[in-house]
């Protein structure tokens, strides 16, 4: 059997909840869930990545990087190096407060996730599809989760199994030639540069879209990433940037803040 052409790092940020205060505290408004994609053969570039960023932020030598930990200025070197990685990006943003049917999702644990799991691997299946050179592996991806402690990998492998066997009436479009559910693991984030490398990407885009308590959001990181971000015939909305339930342009009528995409997601 060939070797894998690609390897695919998601994590997220922002929860699960559906607790809105007025005042902006309890759940977050957004959920982001994002992968960077690599080809195998750049895999230990990201750990070279990783190696550079430590070195400038001052950081011992295998410091485990959260972004959220940063401070502002430390993260803008961070993602610039992100951003200059031979990685492309697929972010799937969800915002809660516009979803019509959120006990469904409050009913069963983890089905939140599991439904942005499914948009982002449809999107990774396309973008590996898309770019996969003949002679560089099979075309399929290695999918790694940042670990989550308290969630069952085994029931998102076996959601990815349902969804394989009933593609047609679910309108699954994951390209299943490219995503195989007993290729997709959990690591602790510690473990792997790409891991800490999603976490930025995700936390990044979780900044711009999300407001906190005091009415702002904070929109530079991911304009470094726009870039990474997959485009198909040059359309990054749909693609590379996943906004739901509602499509963008009705997500921006009642958050305008996220017209700072308007302009760049046809790049």
């Amino acid at each position: 059997m060939k070797d894998l052409s690609f390897r695919v790092y998601v994590d997220e940020s922002g929860d699960e909840g559906f607790v809105f205060h007025p005042d902006g505290s309890g759940s977050s408004r957004w959920l982001v869930l994002a992968a960077a994609v690599i080809r195998k053969k750049n895999d230990l570039s990201l750990v070279r990545t990783l190696e550079d960023v430590r070195a400038l932020l001052g950081k011992a030598p295998r410091k485990e990087l959260h972004f959220r930990d940063l401070k502002h200025e430390q993260r803008v070197p961070y993602i610039k190096h992100v951003a200059s990685a031979p990685i492309k990006t697929v972010s799937v943003l969800i915002h809660k407060p516009s979803m019509r049917d959120p006990e469904k999702f409050q009913s069963e644990k983890f089905l939140l996730y599991r439904y942005a799991s499914r948009f982002l691997l449809e999107r990774v299946s396309w973008l590996c599809r898309d770019k996969h050179n003949p002679g560089e592996g099979n075309g399929k991806a290695d999918i790694v989760f940042s670990n989550r402690s308290i969630m069952s990998y085994q029931e998102l492998t076996g959601y990815l199994q349902t969804l394989k066997t009933k593609s047609d009436p679910l309108d699954v479009r994951i390209d299943w030639n490219v995503i195989d559910p007993e290729r997709v693991s959990a690591v602790d984030h510690s473990r792997l540069a790409g891991l800490q490398i999603a976490d930025a990407v995700a936390s990044s885009f979780f900044f711009a879209v999300n407001v906190n308590r005091y009415g702002e959001v904070e929109g530079k990181y991911s304009r470094f990433l726009l870039p990474t971000c997959y485009r198909h015939r040059g359309v990054a909305l749909g693609y590379g940037l996943k906004f739901w339930p509602e499509d963008f342009q009705k997500l921006k009528s009642t958050n305008s803040h996220i017209a700072m995409f308007a302009d760049e997601v046809n790049l």
